[in-house]
Formats: C-alpha cells, structure tokens, sequence
C-alpha cells in the first residue's frame, strides 16, 4: 500500500480538511439522529391519540375542516404547528392527519400554513351531510345581488364571520351602480347583527354605502345567546372603522360589551326587534319585507345564524313550558330536576353549569353513544360532573313524551320514566333552507366536500 508523501503543506491541508469534516459531520448526523427520534415519538403519540378517538367514536368533525391530499403532503409538520388549537393535527408516518377530528372548529390555518398545497377545506363528511348554500369566492349566491356571510354560509367562528361579514361588504361595494343609488334605493339589507353582520354593518358605514341592518333580536345574535360566562376564544381580527382588535380568551358579556361600546362610539345604526319576512325582485333590484317595513335595495347581505329555528324532537308534551331550547342562566336551574338533550357543545355546557347549581339534579340525554361533536374539555367536565355524582349521563337514549311532573326516554330498548321539573333540548338548529329556497337561492348538502 502507497502512502500519501506529498509536500508538507498538502499533507496539513488534507488534515484539515478532515478535522473540518468531522466537526461538521458530527452535529448534523447528531441532529438528523435527534429529529428522527422526535419523528417517531410524535408519529407514537399521534397514532395513539388517532386511535383513541376512533375507538370512542370521535371521528367526525363538527364543521368546515382540513382534508388531507397524501400524495401531496410532505409531512412538514407546517400545519400541525399553525392550528390554533393545538392538537388537533399530527404527524402519523410522515404524512399530516386528522387525529382529533371533533376538536376541529375551523380557523383554516392549517390550509394557509401548508406549502405544498396538500389541504382543502371541506365541510361534512362521507357520513354526516351538511347543507350548505351555494355562494361564490365572492359571497354571492346564485341569485345576483344576494350574498351570504357567516354562521349561515357554515362559518360559525367569530373571527371566521367577522372577517367574512368585511369582506363580503367589500365585495358588495364593487356590485354594478352600488355607491350611486338614487333616494328611495339602498345599497344594501344587512340582515342579522352577530358577529358576520355587525361587521358588515361597520363595513358599510366605513365606506359610505345606503345600508340598513336588521335585528330580530339583540346585537351579537347566536353569541348573545350562549350561556351566561361561556368563554369564547377569539384571536386577532380586523374590524372595519376601528381597526385591529385583540382577543385571546374572553367571556361573551365581555365580548358583548365591547361591540357595544363600538356601536355607541361609531353611531352605527341597527334595526333591532324587526325581523326578515321575504325578498322580491324588482325592476333588477329587490324588495326586503320585514314586521316593520318594505326597503328597495340594490344587493342584501344575510348573515343570520343556522340556529334561528331550534331542532325539536317532535313528541308529546313538547309545547309544555318548562320546555325550552337555550339555556340563558344556569342559576334559575337551582334545586330543580333537569333534563338536557344533545351531545354538542351547548348541550354539555348547560348541563354541567346547571349541575353546579345547589340541590339541581341533572340529567344529560344524547341518542348516540359518544359526545363526537363536542371539544374535549366540555366532554372532560361532563366526565367529573358525572364522577363528583352531580350529573347522569344516558347514552344511546330518546326523550319519547314530556309530562308535568316527569319525562319518558327509551334507552336503547329499555323504557325510563325521570322526575322532571323542566327540559332544556340543545340539538342544534334547523338551517333555514325552506325560506332559501322559496327565495331562490340554491341549498346543498355538502359530504365532505370543498
């Protein structure tokens, strides 16, 4: 074997050349040996969960959502890192994955985090449909000059439905001869005052349109009606004329004060108690009847909830009136039996804040046999109302007939007879299709679909 016997300076310069290699080679293999050990910690982990969740039957997300393009995903880790809520994305070998579906409330940082552009956004899911009107990037239906934005278009987070209400706004704002309307002609009917509308009703005023919100009810629409103290988290969002607002984690009464004070201190104007009976076009135009008035405008914007109709169940005694649909305060609840139907948020929420009450007794009715759509810490809550013995849980159960006294449920074959003083039924709210479609606007049912 033939040694190396170049000049010296060679010699030193082959020399440190390898130390240099070393010294870099050494921490990369130590890092690449490090990420791969993280790698399969977390993959461990992620699986764990995603099979947990499987087991128990959380597998279906609650509303818009990420669905994952396999061949596309790199496995980045980008949109695990960008959810808001921290957990509700993996990595599961390497490629990105759903693991804790009903924790999903649709914030769609994931998809703008993505680079590769391997996430759509869908709503329902190849077993649970979800109507949904047809609008366009835009917030436009089918029917010209009608737009849609927030809770009804499936956007039920706050920051989501403000964002939309600006947006659609600024949208309406470009629609032909907008800006130019003659006296007796709007530029634009907001109808609904939540978080889409409020918004919107700002927009318009920013921008100098002939608007005219509506309220049925009371500013904030659906939030003003979550439980007194139901925290909402919210995040940074752009409110028209004033600016950048900041939440992190603040209660509705806060929240509520808040748009309040905006509105006094803006002099945006809103309708409130009138509510929306029908929409006609007219002369290329529409006529908006209300309980109050007839307006003639150019374009309407709705942004009612889903909620405004409350799903009933539909068996006798339920026209009694200690049968209600929201629960407002939990305090009236004290020393009474209780009876609360559903599995989704608002129906764990008021049951354990009812069974926090003195002497209430508290009974919590869901037909399947998981709380699927509802987050884990109000699921975590119900599980230590239910261990401290201040609440009951009947799975797989159905109220069939209410009665003064008492309530009668069929619980997976076997009849139960409850002591009853009043129902609370939290099953969600039937979306308004008849009254769209009557109008015209297109509904579908959307099965995990963009």
């Amino acid at each position: 074997m033939t040694r190396y016997s170049g000049p010296p300076g060679q010699k030193r310069n082959v020399r440190f050349m390898k130390l240099n290699l070393l010294i870099y080679l050494v921490p990369l293999l130590l890092m690449v040996v490090w990420s791969a050990r993280r790698q399969r910690g977390e993959h461990a982990a992620s699986l764990a969960t995603l099979r947990d969740n499987e087991q128990a039957g959380l597998v279906e997300p609650p509303s818009l959502h990420p669905l994952i393009d396999e061949l596309k995903c790199m496995g980045c880790g980008s949109c695990v890192s960008a959810c808001p809520e921290g957990d509700v994305l993996g990595l599961v070998t390497g490629k990105a994955r759903l693991i804790n579906p009903t924790h999903c409330i649709g914030h769609s940082a994931c998809k703008a985090a993505c680079p590769f552009d391997a996430i759509t956004l869908v709503f329902g899911s190849e077993n649970r449909g979800v109507d949904i009107p047809t609008v366009k990037p835009n917030f436009e239906t089918n029917l010209a000059g009608i737009f849609i934005a927030g809770e009804l278009g499936g956007m039920g987070l706050i920051r989501n439905a403000v964002e939309q209400g600006r947006q659609a706004v600024e949208n309406i704002s470009r629609h032909p001869a907008v800006g130019t309307s003659p006296d007796g002609l709007l530029d634009v009917v907001i109808v609904g005052a939540g978080p889409a509308g409020f918004s919107a009703s700002l927009g318009a005023m920013e921008r100098g349109l002939k608007a005219v919100t509506i309220e049925q009810e009371t500013l904030g629409g659906t939030v003003a009606h979550f439980p007194r103290g139901k925290l909402v988290m919210t995040a940074p969002v752009k409110l028209p004329v004033v600016g950048s607002v900041t939440f992190t984690e603040t209660t509705k009464e806060a929240l509520l004060g808040f748009w309040r004070d905006v509105e006094q201190k803006t002099g945006v104007k809103i309708n409130y108690q009138e509510r929306l009976e029908d929409i006609v076009p007219r002369d290329g135009n529409y006529l908006v009847k209300t309980s109050k008035h007839v307006y003639r405008t150019r374009t309407v914007l709705l942004s009612i909830g889903r909620r405004g109709t409350p799903r009933k169940l539909g068996v006798p005694g339920e026209e009694l009136p200690k049968v209600v649909y929201r629960l407002i305060d939990a305090e009236q609840y004290a020393g009474r039996r209780v009876l609360v139907v559903g599995g989704g948020d608002s129906a764990l929420e008021a049951a354990t804040s009812i069974a926090e009450q003195a002497g209430a007794e508290v009974t919590l009715s869901y037909r399947s046999g998981a709380f699927s759509r509802a987050k884990e810490k109000n699921r975590r809550k119900v599980e230590q109302a239910e261990a401290a013995g201040r609440l009951k849980v009947l799975f797989k159960s159905n109220v069939t007939e209410i009665a003064e006294q008492q309530v009668l449920l069929d619980q997976d074959g076997t009849a139960l007879q409850l002591p009853n003083d009043a129902v609370i039924v939290s099953a969600g709210g039937v979306l308004p299709t008849p009254f769209l479609q009557k109008i015209g606007i297109e509904v579908e049912t959307k099965y995990g679909t963009a």
